[in-house]
């Protein structure tokens, strides 16, 4: 339960990180104005709480293991949000990148 508990907040952790992100993005580059800005500034003070909620007490632990979800989640972010087509290598690397994060985050451990 806790590695589901764990993945669900790695999710929505990207969720707010990456929308974020792509909101101060569109408001920034694509004109959208400051409405856009502040939501995305919103949302990524958002993801910096769900961070803590982290069963894991290891900041540099949960935020290195994140990298891997960020990666993989910027991919399928630009695949659903402005049609970004992932090649081969991007695919390839996203994968690496969730393992890795698997192995940070879930491999037994003797404290």
């Amino acid at each position: 339960m806790l590695i589901a508990r764990s993945a669900a907040l790695f999710l929505l952790a990207a969720l707010f990180e990456i929308g974020g992100a792509w909101l101060v993005w569109q408001g920034v580059r694509e004109h959208r104005g400051w409405a856009w800005i502040g939501a995305g500034v919103i949302a990524l003070g958002a993801y910096g709480f769900v961070a803590t909620l982290q069963p894991d007490a290891e900041f540099g632990r949960i935020l290195a293991a994140y990298g891997g979800v960020f990666v993989a989640g910027s991919i399928a972010w630009g695949m659903a949000a402005d049609g970004y087509r992932p090649d081969r290598w991007d695919v390839t690397g996203a994968l690496i990148c969730l393992a890795g994060m698997a192995v940070i985050m879930y491999a037994p451990r003797t404290r």
